[in-house]
């Protein structure tokens, strides 16, 4: 009975939907004030009802009850118990029932957090998530229900995907649910003001600190599921542009792009219909991300829906949300204008315009690399394959000068600045950049790797990135040490200002590492026997041993390479595992990380019966922890803003008078 009590919470769950998306919004409509003020119990109940869902779901697994489908089809009785608990969203409708609770945490959140906004307002915001929380109901409920049983029920399951079990499984799909989820909260706020006509900056002021947070998870969710690919895939990189990949990261370009407008349209007034646009399309964007890895159309590690009716009704969806969404746009596009009276070309509304466009430019070509493909293979039958050359080609000229223009943007004015200014605040970064552009061109080759013009260009922009931000902070804060208030002026920057810093230097940081591991690794496939010793890069790899060893559901042969590099050595274990449930081998490569270095190693296949001779990858990965320092700098940074006071006073207000001073910090 315990999975007919899980359709039970879903159906009683899109009941209080249903209410949360009609009545209130009615009552804000129609100025029915106990309608409106249904909004909020309803947001909790539905929370507590899709909770109870997923903890029954959770149940079943623990339990092992293979009479439930789902359970079946994604565990195994000899799988450990941490798999078992992840395998509740290791597979489609698990992890939609996922997609369903983060939505509905999300809601729960606005209803606790918006108490001091609007009612009318905040009543409007938790209708549309409510709309959005019946669609994905509907669609679990009829075309994906995790409780259907099965009859008769096996005497095992057929286990989850050895891909899948790894301890990434625990926290990579929920943050990344969570990134994806969160960005309905603005999109919601948007409809909101479109819906009402209230379209000053107050919406934009009210949303940041959601769009903020769903952006820190996003980052975080990317993050772990690059760390995850590189160690667990067993091919040395940590991004290849896999269509699924990019699912999430052109929410996260476009998620950049209106974190940036919005500071502009709640500061400024300015760029409201800009602000709303993107947000809309950074939700949609993450509609369309669902609608490729469920519907079956890719192929792909991350993917797991095949069934063609699950991926028609996510497409109708799309097309039900972003029509309506566009066509509220379209509607209230004479009453949004665009604010802000007039600004200088060179002023920070300006670079951050350019900054909107260039991001946005970018989610548009990945969107094209990623769609291409399949438009191809339904138009006209051909099978292409879209990889990096054409990201590297089109994406990189796109992004590089947005990095280009951050220390820029940091420093100018509102409204109108000069170049002399600027030229006076940015100099010594500038020439720092440039002394070591020139010293790195003048040394190249000679005391290390060649290194191409691109890593060049690369190395140049990451230092220029973070050198500026160091001098703005130095810039700011300097003034305070001279007259004896420096731990004083220090403790008075807004926590928004520092979440600037450590988000712009993490870009930097990203940047410089990248450039550095992509441009001077070192990589090497070929046979090797026990025994024998392969010369590489600087290192020594000795083949000592093969040993079997048994894991909880798998069997795996266990290597053992003595590795030395100069006077140090150590030894390296990695291991070619067959799961016995689907008799499945994967390679789980043995990794030597260090602040300057990776060194990777993987077994490839046996080259005789006896194991003696196997063909194995060598890597050698430098900065490959920087690359993940950066990106984690990014979501720190978020984190930081969200604790800036002007998050937790939720009020209107009107943009603040233009000052002569230079405008300081993130706003």
């Amino acid at each position: 009975m315990i999975a007919e009590l899980g359709v039970f919470s879903m159906v009683l769950s899109l009941i209080v939907a249903v209410v949360l998306a009609c009545l209130p919004l009615a009552g804000a409509q129609l100025g029915i004030r106990s309608w409106v003020a249904l909004a909020r119990p309803a947001a909790v109940l539905h929370c507590l009802l899709s909770l109870l869902s997923i903890a029954i779901l959770t149940w079943c697994f623990w339990a092992g009850d293979f009479s439930v489908l789902y359970v079946a089809a994604n565990s195994h009785s000899e799988l450990p118990m941490m798999y078992k608990l992840t395998a509740v969203w290791g597979g489609h409708e698990g992890s939609m029932l996922l997609w369903q609770v983060m939505l509905a945490c999300w809601t729960l959140a606005v209803a606790w957090r918006s108490r001091a906004l609007p009612p009318a307002f905040v009543a409007r915001v938790l209708a549309v998530l409510g709309w959005i929380s019946v669609g994905l109901l509907l669609f679990l409920l009829f075309l994906s229900n995790p409780f259907t049983r099965l009859v008769p029920a096996p005497l095992e399951g057929k286990d989850l995907n050895p891909l899948l079990q790894d301890p990434g499984m625990v926290f990579h799909p929920p943050l990344l649910y969570m990134g994806y989820v969160g960005f309905a909260v603005p999109f919601a706020f948007a409809l909101a003001a479109l819906i009402s006509g209230e379209l000053g900056a107050a919406w934009a002021r009210w949303s940041r600190s959601w769009t903020l947070a769903a952006w820190g998870f996003l980052t975080l969710g990317i993050l772990l599921g690059s760390a995850w690919a590189y160690y667990v895939l067993g091919w040395g990189g940590w991004w290849f542009w896999d269509p699924v990949e990019n699912a999430s990261f052109m929410p996260w370009l476009l998620g950049t792009a209106l974190l940036h407008s919005l500071i502009v349209t709640d500061q400024r007034g300015a760029f409201r219909s800009w602000s709303a646009l993107l947000a809309i399309c950074a939700f949609s964007l993450c509609l369309l991300g669902t609608f490729l890895v469920r519907s079956g159309v890719l192929t792909s590690v991350h993917a797991f829906a095949v069934d063609p009716g699950r991926g028609l009704f996510i497409l109708c969806f799309i097309v039900a949300v972003v029509g309506t969404s566009l066509w509220l746009f379209a509607w209230r596009a004479s009453a949004l204008g665009q604010g802000g009276g007039q600004f200088a070309a060179l002023s920070r509304e300006t670079l951050l315009l350019a900054n909107n466009v260039l991001f946005s430019a970018a989610a548009l070509a990945v969107l094209i690399g990623t769609l291409y493909p399949l438009a191809l293979d339904v138009l006209r039958d051909e099978k292409i394959s879209v990889g990096p050359p054409y990201f590297q080609a089109v994406f990189l000229p796109l992004v590089l000068p947005a990095v280009a223009l951050m220390g820029v943007g940091a420093v100018a004015r509102w409204k109108l600045s000069t170049w002399s200014e600027i030229w006076r605040r940015l100099r010594a970064p500038l020439a720092c950049t440039v002394v070591c552009a020139v010293l790195l061109v003048l040394s190249n080759g000679r005391l290390g790797p060649r290194i191409s013009p691109a890593t060049l260009l690369g190395v140049a922009l990451g230092l220029w990135c973070v050198l500026s931000t160091l001098a703005h902070a130095w810039q700011r804060l300097a003034p305070g040490w001279r007259q004896g208030e420096g731990w004083q002026r220090l403790a008075r920057q807004p926590w928004g200002w520092w979440g600037m810093l450590m988000a712009h230097a993490g870009v930097g940081v990203f940047v410089l590492a990248v450039s550095l591991a992509d441009g001077l690794e070192s990589k090497l496939e070929t046979s090797v026997t026990q025994g024998e010793t392969l010369e590489f890069a600087g290192y020594a790899f000795r083949f000592d041993s093969l040993a079997p060893v048994a894991g909880p559901n798998y069997d795996a042969q266990r290597a053992q390479f003595s590795v030395r590099q100069g006077e140090q050595q150590w030894l390296m274990f990695p291991e070619k595992r067959t799961f016995r449930a689907q008799s499945m081998g994967l390679s789980q490569a043995a990794i030597d990380s260090g602040w300057t270095r990776d060194v990777f190693v993987a077994l490839g296949e046996p080259l005789d019966e006896a194991g003696r001779s196997w063909t194995v990858r060598l890597q050698i990965k430098p900065f490959m922890d920087w690359i993940w320092l950066g990106t984690l700098m990014m979501a720190l940074g978020a984190g930081l803003s969200l604790m800036d006071a002007r998050f937790r006073v939720a009020r209107a207000r009107q943009p603040r008078p233009v000052k002569p001073s230079l405008q300081q910090g993130v706003s």
